[in-house]
Order: structure tokens, then sequence, then C-alpha cells
């Protein structure tokens, strides 16, 4: 396996078209995968907003409140009031803002970002990423594409490139009812493959103004086995959020 930066893309504006930036810039064979980092995504989007387009209500007077008497520093309420707008559940309100976003991701403050913003306050993520990740596709050689952010997870300190939508390959491949090297069936082994595509793209890419925002994967193939689709846990089987739901933070 292979995995390289896409050189030389600009910065990216509202209406630009990505599957042809990408495209003009390496040469793509029908069974790369294509890594996109939602900024650029979601600027091409016109995902860009001033803190002024989200004037604070009380919730969000009330959280910012708390986050400033908790962290020892003035918070905007009007980010906590972008923050509410982008989520379906604030599923922590202390010591920071864990939420659930429209299309089912899970992660700090919704994903919104502050920084490598030059047009704007704030940078949303796409609305819709795996239909983003679908019409980037169609616009390519390559006949799979994976939208990526970085979040921390529990249990891990930092963060990592996880994926937030794909279009072209499953979500996860089922090694159940395989045989591992000892000849026993494996029963519970769903692979993640999307997250780790992210991941390891994340690699190459890198942070911050050295960044580059689109990886090629060269030469790895999903195997013969079982997809699936599922990628964002149902709620009912989120253990973890809904213990969560229940804590309280004690100061």
């Amino acid at each position: 396996m292979e995995l390289f930066a896409v050189p030389d893309l600009p910065e990216i504006r509202e209406g630009n078209d990505l599957a042809a930036m990408i495209g003009e810039r390496v040469d793509l064979r029908a069974d790369d995968v294509v890594v996109v980092a939602s900024t650029v995504v979601s600027k091409a989007e016109g995902r860009v907003f001033d803190l002024d387009d989200f004037p604070a209500g009380p919730r969000a007077n009330e959280i910012a409140d708390r986050l400033a008497e908790i962290a020892g520093e003035e918070k905007d309420p009007r980010f906590a009031q972008a923050v509410i707008e982008e989520s379906t559940e604030l599923v922590m309100e202390a010591p920071f803002l864990l939420t659930a976003t429209r299309f089912g991701h899970i992660g700090v403050n919704a994903g919104i970002d502050r920084s490598n913003v030059p047009d704007g306050d704030l940078l949303l993520l796409p609305e819709r990423p795996s239909e983003s990740a679908e019409r980037i596709r169609e616009g390519l050689a390559a006949d799979r594409v994976v939208v990526s952010d970085t979040c921390g997870r529990p249990f891990r300190h930092g963060q990592r490139g996880v994926a937030i939508g794909w279009a072209g390959l499953p979500a996860s491949r089922d090694w159940r009812g395989e045989r591992d090297r000892d000849g026993r069936e494996m029963g519970v082994t769903v692979q993640n493959v999307i997250d780790e595509l992210a991941a390891a793209a994340n690699l190459v890419a890198g942070e911050g103004d050295g960044g580059t925002p689109v990886v090629v994967v060269r030469d790895w193939a999903f195997g013969d086995h079982e997809g699936s689709d599922n990628h964002f846990r149902e709620v009912e089987g989120d253990f973890v959020r809904q213990a969560l739901r229940e804590w309280t933070f004690d100061e």
C-alpha cells in the first residue's frame, strides 16, 4: 500500500470544484481511495461563517458562562450557539461540549473549527459528508472517496484522523465467520476500514500550515469480505453515550 499527498492545492473557496482540482494534479487509478479533509470540503460548500451569524440565546449564554467559570477565561456565547445549532444532542455540557452532529458523528464542539478560516470566524463540518464524498467521486477517475476529520477519542490522548463521510466502498469489513491462524472461527471482529484509511492518510497529510488536505491511498484492496455501511453506533447500543447522559461534571 502506498499513500501520497496531492500537491499544490490552493486555498479552497466556496464554489471550487474539488474533484476537478484534484484530477488536474494527480493521475488517479480507478481503485485508488481519495481521502479528502473535511476542511476543504466545507470551504468549497460555503460552510464558513462569522460569529455574528449565531446570536446567542439563553441556553448558549448559560453554557458559555459555565465553561468560562470552569476554564477561568471568557467564552463566547455565540460559539456555543453555533454548536447548539449544529447538534442534535449535547451529550456533555461540561467541562467541554461533546455533541452529536446531524449526520451521526460524536465530537467536541460539533466539529466546528476556528483555525485555518481566512474568510470568517468559524468553519462548520459539511452538512451531509457522505453526499459530499459521492459528489467528489463522480468527478474523479478514482472510484472511492473518504471525507476525513480529526478528533480525539475516548481513552486516548491526542487527535487522529477519522472518517465522517464515504462513497464507493463499505465502511467496514466483516471477519465474522472466517478463520484465524489457528483455525478458530472469529465471532466479533468487524474492521472499520474507513476510519483506518482516514487515520493513515492523516499521517501523510499533516497538520497546521504545512498540511495537505487530499491524500491518495494506492494498492489497497478491500478483499473478499462481507461489507457494511454501519459506522456510527446507534444510541441503543452505545453504552458509553448512554452513561454520559447520566453523568454530571463535578468541579
